[in-house]
């Protein structure tokens, strides 16, 4: 007998007075005829210009889980979120447990100092329209999480990743940044001299800029942060241009703070920042 393995569904979300940006962990229960009747369950939410993205874990324990990407949208006026699950990114479950796609009717509360996302799940079993035993939610904000937090990437970075083959550098870290906004910008251009600089860039390993030449226009990168969490920027030197090392100014704004931070990467080294996002009050 195969049994049904959850994999969580997530809405659209539109952000009101609270930030439901972050980690948000909990459980999950399913009704008999699941693998299991209770889940442990982990949302990681980024809101971007009022859309809700992210991932979800639902596991067992930390060695049986899906991974799944998300969107959601959030009625400010009631309070509710309806997130859909979207895409399975990874899945390691029983043989005898099956993925569950699914979507969450969730209402947000605070209660005491306590941030609750709690209501209904429905869903069927991937790529077939067998339902899945339905069930509740009961999610807090948490500080941490019990899994590596992404970055979004673009599929096509995403598919050049797989493939390219970097030399090993040392990373030379030159400083920590704390932000107060969780909407991170980066512009790099060229420092002083144009001359034919290109950069690989990336965020917590995943890959965010390739073979981009410096000029003095600028390169945009975007990318969300959760509270607490580190992120490390690492800046490979493609080519040293014709004025050796490779250098670029990078402009760092987020919320109302804005700083340049200069690095330089050789074939040697490849230069680093790091970043921490810490909300106002905190």
């Amino acid at each position: 007998m195969r049994f049904t393995f959850l994999l969580i569904l997530l809405f659209p979300v539109f952000l009101f007075a609270e930030d439901l940006n972050g980690i948000w962990k909990g459980t999950l229960t399913q009704g008999a005829g699941g693998c299991y009747p209770k889940y442990s369950l982990e949302i990681q939410i980024n809101f971007s210009n009022n859309n809700i993205t992210g991932k979800v874990y639902d596991y067992y324990d930390t060695s049986k889980f899906v991974k799944l990407s998300f969107s959601g949208k959030y009625n400010p006026q009631t309070h509710r979120l309806v997130l859909i699950e979207n895409k399975v990114l990874q899945s390691q479950i029983p043989f005898d447990c099956v993925p569950c796609i699914k979507t969450y009717d969730l209402t947000y509360s605070k209660k005491n100092n306590d941030e609750i996302l709690e209501g209904d799940w429905k869903g069927h079993v991937v790529e077939k329209q067998i339902v899945c035993p339905p069930g509740k939610i009961v999610l807090k904000k948490s500080p941490y999480s019990d899994f590596p937090v992404d970055i979004d990437q673009s599929e096509e970075l995403a598919a050049i990743q797989k493939d390219i083959h970097l030399e090993p550098r040392t990373i030379d870290l030159k400083k920590t940044i704390t932000l107060d906004s969780p909407k991170i910008k980066l512009q790099f251009y060229d420092d002083a001299e144009i001359d034919g600089d290109t950069i690989t860039v990336f965020v917590n390993n995943k890959l965010l800029l390739y073979r981009q030449r410096l000029t003095e226009k600028p390169i945009d990168v975007y990318f969300n942060a959760f509270p607490g969490t580190e992120y490390e920027l690492v800046m490979y030197a493609d080519n040293l241009g014709t004025i050796p090392p490779n250098t670029a100014l990078m402009v760092v704004t987020a919320g109302d703070q804005k700083l340049d931070v200069y690095l330089s990467s050789s074939e040697q080294k490849s230069a680093a920042v790091k970043f921490v996002y810490k909300p106002k009050g905190h």
